[in-house]
């Protein structure tokens, strides 16, 4: 592999100056922050954003009959709008802020879902979703009579086509499917699946939270009736989420809750509601979240995201070549198209065991079953340790994640 080409390409080190959070020391060693999948870090670009606000427009949003408002107001709006030119909706008011990607799906289940399922209906998401696309989906289900089947994954961490295509028919109303698999770093083929369930009459939502941090997508072109995800893991704020919609589909759906913004007039004999997005943007939001994630946004577009996530394949090959040369570690997800997640067991050692050595080493990692138990149980294995990179992670990281490896075993087995 050409490792100083893909340096060169890409100035990691550069990239690095941004991301303050990178440049410190964790039980004595330099931190090696590998938990990018469950969260990423935040450039200055971001956190300055942020004490922006509440040091300068602190105020709430909308309607408001003095100066903090209207700057508050026309920050916060110019972040949805930039979100929309992010994944290219026809419309910002396509863009619903919510409090994460959880909230999205819980939001689509809920208000799209009790209005047009019903007994004998069928939801399909995949064997390898996280908690979050499976719980909503079986609540509603219990609600609507409708049922919440699995399609297949094969033992390499990749959707059964075939299986998929032979559970399609005219029950199938909802197919609910990750971008990328959290737990293995899986690409799905997601432009087939929405095709073929569109084919079917099927709606589809697509859960984006592991693929916008490491590449550009386009709703329009998937053509998804949803897509989902969150700030905080496309460099931006906790706490706050995403979900864009199809306009007509959005507009016949019910409000999701109700108080405050929502509503276009109030009166005991009944209320009507606002029009979108605010029809699902009940109460006070994450104003400086907003604002946040549009900065996010804005340092997003001026790297230049192909070499960064030229950069993020090449440690990912980089470590999985490792990982084959290191005695007793076994790779759990080999799909042919992988982003940048790399799962494993160390053999006789429990995940949660590996990380606590490996902590002690400086080098951040994830394990357990990662929020989707199910395909942990269907591969036997009680979870995995995860190492998931981001552009700012280095050739250097891998290998310091490899040398503490090393010394875990010393102790684990």
């Amino acid at each position: 592999m050409m490792v100083g080409a893909v340096v060169k390409a890409f100035d990691v080190e550069k990239i690095r100056a941004d991301f303050p959070i990178l440049h410190q020391e964790v039980n004595g060693q330099p931190l090696v922050y590998l938990d990018n999948a469950a969260t990423t870090q935040k450039p200055n670009a971001v956190i300055d954003a942020i004490s922006d606000y509440y040091c300068n427009d602190n105020s709430n949003v909308h309607r408001g009959a003095h100066a903090l408002a209207d700057r508050a107001t026309v920050k916060f709006e110019a972040a949805r709008t930039k979100v929309a030119e992010f994944i290219n909706a026809p419309d910002a008011k396509q863009v619903i802020w919510t409090r994460g990607t959880t909230e999205s799906i819980n939001l689509v289940a809920a208000s799209w879902g009790r209005a047009n399922l019903k007994e004998g209906d069928r939801i399909l998401v995949s064997a390898m979703e996280h908690h979050s696309n499976i719980v909503p989906w079986q609540l509603i289900a219990l609600e609507t009579g409708a049922s919440v089947e699995a399609i297949p994954v094969d033992v390499t961490g990749t959707i059964d086509m075939q299986a998929f295509a032979s559970m399609l028919d005219e029950r199938v109303k909802m197919v609910s499917v990750g971008h990328v698999s959290n737990a293995m770093g899986s690409i799905n083929p997601v432009e087939e699946i929405i095709a073929s369930a569109h084919a079917q009459g099927a709606k589809v939502l697509i859960d984006g939270a592991q693929a916008v941090s490491h590449w550009a997508v386009d709703v329009q072109r998937l053509d998804c009736d949803f897509y989902v995800f969150s700030a905080h893991k496309l460099f931006g704020p906790t706490g706050l989420g995403v979900l864009y919609g199809k306009r007509d589909i959005l507009e016949s759906m019910p409000p999701y809750q109700g108080g405050g913004e929502m509503i276009e007039t109030v009166s005991f004999a009944g209320t009507t509601f606002n029009q979108l997005p605010y029809k699902f943007e009940a109460g006070t939001p994450d104003i400086a979240g907003v604002i946040g994630f549009g900065a996010a946004i804005d340092y997003l577009n001026q790297l230049d995201r192909a070499a960064a996530a030229a950069h993020e394949q090449a440690l990912l090959v980089y470590a999985e070549e490792k990982a084959r040369a290191t005695d007793g570690i076994e790779l759990i997800g080999t799909s042919e198209r992988k982003t940048s997640v790399m799962s494993f067991m160390l053999r006789g050692a429990h995940p949660a065991d590996v990380g606590v050595l490996l902590d002690k080493q400086g080098v951040a990692v994830r394990t357990g079953n990662h929020c989707a138990q199910p395909i942990m149980d269907q591969f036997g294995i009680p979870g995995t340790v995860r190492a998931s990179f981001s552009f700012y992670n280095t050739f250097d990281e891998v290998d310091r994640l490899f040398a503490a490896i090393e010394k875990a075993k010393m102790f684990l087995l």
